[in-house]
C-alpha cells in the first residue's frame, strides 16, 4: 500500500484495524477510542429513547387541551411508536455491518427531527386529524429503532470481557431517555421556550383548573440536541472494519439460541418498554376518576428511572457473576410483582395508589436486572459478528413491547373491564422464560452456560 493509499484509508469512515481483544492494541489505541465512541453514541441513544417515548408523555394531556379522543384512540397513540420501533429495528440490525457506525448513527439522529418538529406543530391545533397524530406517533418510534444499530455497534468496539459493562452503560443510560421525557415534560410545557417562533399556548384544564401550557415544547426541546448528536457522530465516530454479507447475518436464524434469547429479552425489555409507554395512561385510566387524582407524569417517570439505573449497575455485576443467574432472579421477581399488582388495579380509593405504584416499580426493577444480564449472555453464547446480529434482532422484537402491551391492556380493559388478565399473562410469560433460561443457560451442565 502506498503512502497516499494509506492516508486515504486512515481518513475514511472505516478504521484500518480494530482488534479490541488484543491486550496490547486495546491499551495503546483501542481503549480511548472505544470509550469516546461509547459516550457519543450513548448521548445519541438517550435522545432517541426520549423521542420514542415522548408520545406517552404528550397523549395524557391531549384531551385536556381541546382534543376529543377516545380511550382506545389514546392507547393506539401510545402503541404506534412501539410498532415502528420494532419494524425499524429489523432494518437497523443490518445497517452497521453494511454502512458502518459513522454514517448509520449520523443519519439515524437526523431522522428524528421529523417527529420532533411534527408533534410540536400538531398539538397546537386540536383539529389535527387523528391519522396525522397516528403517523407522527409511528415516526417517533424511529427513535426506538436506533437501538438496534447503536448497541451492535458498541459491541464491536469493546473486548468480550467488557461487553456486559459497555452495553449495560449504554443501554441503561439510553433507557434514561424514557424517564427523562416523562420527568421533563411537565416542566418544559409550563414555559414559552420558543417565543421567537411565535409559539402559541394552549389552555390546559385539569381538576377543574385552567392554566396556560406550551405542549409543543414536549417535542421541540429535543431539536437542538438531536442536531448536536448528529454532528458529534459524524466528526467523532469511526466504523469498525467488520463487514458481513446478508447470508452471514441471516445465519443467526438457524440457531435455536437466537429464538430462546429473543423470548427472554421480550420478557425483560419488552415488558420494560411496554409498561414504560403505558404507565402514564394506565395511572390516568385506573386512578384518574378519583377526587384529587394523581398527575400521571409525576409518578410514571419513576418506573423507567429505576429500570434504567438498575440496568447500568447490573451490567457491571453481570461481568462478574455471569448473566444467567441474574436472568433467573429477574424472571422470578417480575412474575411475583406481576401477580401482586393485580391486587391494586381495581381500586376503590386513592389509598391503594401507593401500593399500585410500588408493585409496578418492582416489575421495572427486575426488568432492569434482566435487561443487563441478557446483554451479558448474548456475547458469551454467540461469537462476533453473530452476537451483534443477535443483539440487533432480539432488540428489534422486544421493541414491539409498547405496541403489544398497549394493545393488550386496551383489549383486556374492553373485554374484562380491568387489567388483571394482562398482568396474570405477564406472570405466566415470565415463568415460561425462567424455565428456558434455567434449562439452557443456568442449570449445572447447561448447554450454553452464560
Amino acid at each position: 500500500m502506498t503512502a497516499t493509499d494509506s492516508n486515504k484509508h486512515q481518513n475514511s469512515s472505516f478504521l484500518p484495524r480494530w482488534e479490541p481483544n488484543d491486550p496490547a492494541f486495546w491499551e495503546q489505541e483501542g481503549k480511548s477510542r472505544a470509550w469516546k465512541t461509547l459516550w457519543v453514541t450513548t448521548f445519541g441513544l438517550t435522545l432517541a429513547f426520549a423521542v420514542w417515548f415522548m408520545v406517552s408523555a404528550i397523549v395524557v394531556r391531549l384531551n385536556d387541551i381541546g382534543f376529543n379522543l377516545t380511550k382506545d384512540q389514546l392507547f393506539w397513540l401510545t402503541a404506534m411508536p412501539g410498532l415502528a420501533a420494532g419494524l425499524t429495528r429489523l432494518r437497523h440490525m443490518f445497517l452497521v455491518p453494511t454502512y458502518g457506525s459513522r454514517l448509520t448513527l449520523t443519519i439515524s439522529s437526523l431522522g428524528l427531527l421529523i417527529p420532533a418538529v411534527g408533534w410540536g406543530l400538531a398539538v397546537q391545533n386540536p383539529q389535527t386529524p387523528y391519522w396525522v397524530l397516528l403517523s407522527l406517533a409511528f415516526l417517533a418510534g424511529m427513535g426506538g429503532g436506533n437501538f438496534s444499530s447503536f448497541m451492535p455497534s458498541t459491541s464491536l468496539f469493546f473486548p468480550k470481557k467488557m461487553q456486559g459493562t459497555a452495553l449495560g452503560i449504554q443501554a441503561g443510560i439510553g433507557n434514561f431517555g424514557v424517564s427523562l421525557v416523562q420527568f421533563l415534560t411537565p416542566w418544559v410545557v409550563g414555559v414559552n421556550l420558543f417565543w421567537f417562533l411565535g409559539s402559541k399556548s394552549e389552555n390546559w384544564v385539569f381538576a377543574g383548573k385552567t392554566q396556560q401550557i406550551w405542549l409543543q415544547n414536549a417535542s421541540w426541546v429535543y431539536i437542538p440536541w438531536l442536531i448536536a448528536a448528529a454532528v458529534m457522530a459524524w466528526f467523532l465516530v469511526r466504523s469498525v472494519p467488520i463487514k458481513a454479507n446478508m447470508k452471514e447475518q441471516l445465519a443467526i436464524f438457524g440457531d435455536k439460541h437466537t429464538w430462546i434469547m429473543t423470548s427472554i429479552y421480550m420478557m425483560t425489555f419488552g415488558a420494560f418498554s411496554g409498561l414504560a409507554a403505558a404507565f402514564p395512561l394506565l395511572i390516568k385510566t385506573l386512578y384518574g376518576g378519583f377526587e384529587n387524582a394523581p398527575l400521571p407524569l409525576k409518578f410514571a417517570f419513576l418506573g423507567p428511572l429505576i429500570g434504567s439505573t438498575v440496568r447500568v449497575l447490573f451490567g457491571l455485576i453481570a461481568d462478574r457473576t455471569g448473566g444467567a443467574i441474574l436472568t433467573t432472579i429477574s424472571a422470578i421477581g417480575m412474575a411475583v410483582f406481576s401477580v401482586l399488582v393485580t391486587l391494586y388495579v381495581t381500586p376503590t380509593g386513592l389509598n391503594q395508589f401507593p401500593m399500585f405504584v410500588a408493585c409496578m416499580l418492582g416489575i421495572f426493577f427486575f426488568s432492569g436486572v434482566g435487561n443487563a444480564s441478557t446483554f451479558r449472555q448474548m456475547p458469551v453464547i454467540f461469537n462476533p459478528p453473530q452476537s451483534a446480529g443477535v443483539i440487533g434482532w432480539t432488540a428489534a422484537i422486544a421493541a414491539f413491547g409498547p405496541f403489544i402491551v398497549s394493545m393488550l391492556i386496551s383489549f383486556t380493559l374492553t373485554a374484562a373491564g380491568n387489567v388483571k388478565p394482562f398482568f396474570y399473562g405477564l406472570a405466566v410469560f415470565c415463568i415460561f422464560n425462567l424455565l428456558l433460561n434455567w434449562w439452557f443457560y443456568n442449570r449445572p451442565g447447561a448447554e450454553k452456560p452464560s
